[in-house]
Formats: structure tokens, C-alpha cells, sequence
């Protein structure tokens, strides 16, 4: 075997490895949402303590990946990520054995630790296993878990639930997590900016790479676009089963079924086609593919809005598939884009920066403010609206794919450099 095909090879396995563990990850959140009807019964939860289960794991999440990210930055990758699995699939497990609300509410904020140890590190390796012209398909395929996940968090969880129990369905949960921390303490873990050519910063002084961030345009507008993507997807997916079974007459059962095939299935489709489209349009222009998410975003708003609108259970549907395509193309572009604008010395802190900063202002207030907007209105209202973020988001994006371009068109200025002197103003 030539070194190339086994290089390649390594970086293959690694990644099925990190793909894996991003559908267990997202496998774990979604079986505590069937399962909550029980938990709620067994301890007596009232809704505001169950919804507590879920909003203090967010919390603990998002505020650990930006402390995850400074480690992956300084420690051996696979190491943090095998140790990051095995703690949240330990937890997992623990929850299954909690006998009071107390106990239940700490081992989801462990696991929140934990993959906040995870979620900001796997990205960062999945670019230096591959060259830029390559990453927003190997990304899309690593975020295709999520829809992935989530449907079979839903389906397990479900399944266990109904037949054995919540505990049972926390103890599988947990049980494939711990094979696959084995496997990431053994995957291949390629050297910092392997793939970013000789120049590539991989040391920087924390504040130094701090103040990069800070002035780093294409950065921020990229997390902005995603922040106001991650506020509508947030609110409908609270809302829109209530909004089906309320205000277009479907049953209970029947809303979660096929809100959940839908997103599935368009979640698959949408982050795959993203990632190959995403790659073939960086190579004719650089960040084409961010500004094909811009597009993205501007083509869902007013799919966001006609699921809201129409009538009849296969025009919702297919208003609902066409949104969810194409809010879920974007899951690629949208995350190389913040990889390939940082030196390989920052990723990691910038991934879990990033990761606070969609949650904090994003799916952490969109489900209170949209409530809101229900209690004042109506819950079609409320769906409706979703896609005035989702616009503003695809505007910030476009802008975002612009200043990318320019910043990937230069030379690589690093981090450590001062920002360039501002032009004299012309005389007057």
C-alpha cells in the first residue's frame, strides 16, 4: 500500500469514527425528549422542571465548548475526544440509575460537559485530515448525524421507553458511546495545519489568537448568518408540533411522526448535497460555498412561511421538506467557512466560541420568544415569523462569503499580525 492510500485511509476511519460519535451525541439528546412523559410521571416534574432537564444541558454546553476548544488547541486531540465521550456516555448511563430529580439534572449537565469536551475538538481534526478544496463535504458528511441521530433518539428512545423503560432506554443510550471512545483513543490523529501548507500558524498565544478573532470580519458575520439560522430552526422545532396538532388538526402522534420523517429525510439530503455543492463552488470561487448558503437562507424564508400558511397534510409537508432542505444544506459550508477563515492553532476555540455564541443567542431564547408571540397571537403567527431571522441570516452570510473570499484570496496574514493601518481620509 503507497503512503498516500494509507494516509488516506487513517484520515477515512478517523473521520467514520467522528461521525459516529456525532450521531450517538445527538442520539442522547433526543431519547430524553420521548422518554420525558415517563421521567415526568416517576418524579412528579412538573413541565417548567422537565424543560429544566433540557435547558440546563444547553446552558452547560454552551457556555464548557469555548474552555473545550482552548484544550483542543493545546492537547492532544484524540485523547480529549476519547476522554470527552467517555465521560458523557458514562453520565448517560447514570442517568438511567437516578432516583430523584436532583440526580438526573447533574448527569445531564455532565453531559453537557462532556460533549462540549467533543463538539468544538472534531472539527478542528476533520480539517487537518483533509485539504481545504475537501472539507465541506467530509464536514456535511460528519454533521449528517444530526438528523440521523436525532431520528433514531426518537425511535430508540421511543421504542425502549414503551417496552422496558426510560432507565432502559438511558442504559443503550450510553452503551455505544463507551465502544466508541475506545476507538477514538486509537484513531489516527493527523499534526495541526497538515493541511494548511508550511505558513500555517499552529502555536499562538491564547490572547494574541483572542484578538485575531476579534477583528477577523468573516468570522463574526458567518456566526451571526448562523446565530439567526439557529433562532428559527430552535422555535420551529419547539413549536411546530403544537402549531399541527392546535391549529391544522393533526393528531399528537401523527405530528411528531411526520415532522420527524420529514426532517430526517430532508436533513440527509440537504447536509450531503450541501457538502458537494459547497466543495465544486470553493474551487471556482473562493467561499462560494458560503455564499450558496446565503441563497440557502434567503430560499427558506418563504418556505418557513407557506408551511404556516397552506392547508392540507401533504402541502404542510412539503412546505416543511423544502425549508428544512435547505436550511440543513448549509450545515458544511457554513462550518468549513469558520474553519478555513482561522489558523490551525485557533480552530478549536473558535468552533466552541462559535458554539456559545448560536446557542446563547439563538435556540436558548427562540423557544421563550416565540411562546411569547403564541400567547399573543397565534401559533401560525409565530411560525411564521421565523422566517424574518432566517432572512436576516442569509443577508449576514452573503456578506460573510464576500469578506472570506478577499481574507482566502491574500496571502495568509497570521494572527499575530496588527490590524492593517486604516486609509487616510481624502482631503476636503
Amino acid at each position: 500500500m503507497s503512503a498516500a492510500a494509507s494516509v488516506s485511509r487513517r484520515a477515512g476511519f478517523a473521520l467514520f469514527v467522528l461521525t459516529l460519535i456525532n450521531l450517538v451525541n445527538y442520539l442522547d439528546r433526543y431519547v430524553i425528549a420521548v422518554a420525558m412523559p415517563r421521567i415526568q410521571e416517576q418524579f412528579g416534574l412538573s413541565g417548567k422542571q422537565g424543560g429544566l432537564l433540557a435547558s440546563l444541558f444547553i446552558v452547560v454546553f454552551m457556555v464548557a465548548s469555548p474552555l473545550g476548544g482552548f484544550l483542543g488547541d493545546r492537547l492532544p486531540r484524540k485523547l480529549l475526544v476519547g476522554g470527552s465521550v467517555l465521560l458523557w456516555s458514562l453520565a448517560t448511563g447514570a442517568s438511567g440509575l437516578a432516583t430523584s430529580f436532583g440526580m438526573l439534572l447533574v448527569a445531564r449537565c455532565v453531559i453537557g460537559v462532556g460533549e462540549a469536551g467533543y463538539g468544538a475538538v472534531a472539527p478542528s481534526i476533520i480539517s487537518d485530515l483533509y485539504p481545504r478544496d475537501e472539507r465541506t463535504a467530509k464536514l456535511a458528511f460528519f454533521y449528517v448525524a444530526i438528523p440521523v441521530g436525532a431520528g433514531l433518539g426518537y425511535v430508540l428512545g421511543g421504542w425502549l421507553t414503551k417496552a422496558y423503560s426510560w432507565n432502559v432506554a438511558f442504559y443503550a443510550a450510553g452503551v455505544p458511546g463507551l465502544l466508541l471512545a475506545l476507538l477514538a483513543f486509537t484513531m489516527w490523529e493527523p499534526r495541526r495545519g497538515a493541511m494548511d501548507g508550511p505558513d500555517a500558524e499552529v502555536k499562538l498565544p491564547f490572547l494574541v489568537g483572542l484578538k485575531g478573532l476579534a477583528r477577523n470580519r468573516a468570522f463574526w458575520a458567518t456566526t451571526l448568518g448562523y446565530t439567526l439560522m439557529t433562532f428559527s430552526i430552535g422555535g420551529i422545532a419547539v413549536w411546530m408540533p403544537t402549531f399541527l396538532v392546535r391549529e391544522r388538526g393533526f393528531a399528537e402522534d401523527n405530528a411528531g411522526l411526520v415532522l420527524g420523517v420529514v426532517t430526517v429525510l430532508a436533513g440527509i439530503v440537504g447536509t450531503l448535497v450541501g457538502g458537494r455543492l459547497g466543495d465544486r463552488l470553493d474551487r471556482r470561487r473562493a467561499g462560494g460555498g458560503l455564499r450558496m448558503s446565503g441563497f440557502g437562507l434567503l430560499g427558506a424564508a418563504p418556505f418557513i412561511y407557506l408551511a404556516a400558511k397552506v392547508q392540507g397534510f401533504w402541502p404542510i409537508c412539503a412546505a416543511v421538506f423544502v425549508a428544512q432542505f435547505l436550511l440543513f444544506l448549509n450545515s458544511g459550508p457554513i462550518n468549513a467557512a469558520i474553519v478555513n477563515c482561522v489558523p490551525p492553532a485557533f480552530r478549536a476555540f473558535a468552533m466552541g466560541f462559535n458554539v456559545l455564541c448560536i446557542h446563547l443567542l439563538g435556540d436558548a431564547l427562540s423557544p421563550t420568544a416565540i411562546g411569547a408571540i403564541a400567547d399573543a397571537g397565534s401559533y401560525g403567527l409565530a411560525i411564521e415569523l421565523n422566517a424574518v431571522p432566517v432572512l436576516f441570516g442569509g443577508a449576514a452570510l452573503l456578506v460573510a462569503s464576500r469578506w472570506l473570499g478577499e481574507q482566502l484570496a491574500r496571502p495568509p496574514a497570521p494572527f499575530s499580525a496588527p490590524p492593517p493601518p486604516a486609509r487616510p481620509a481624502a482631503a476636503g
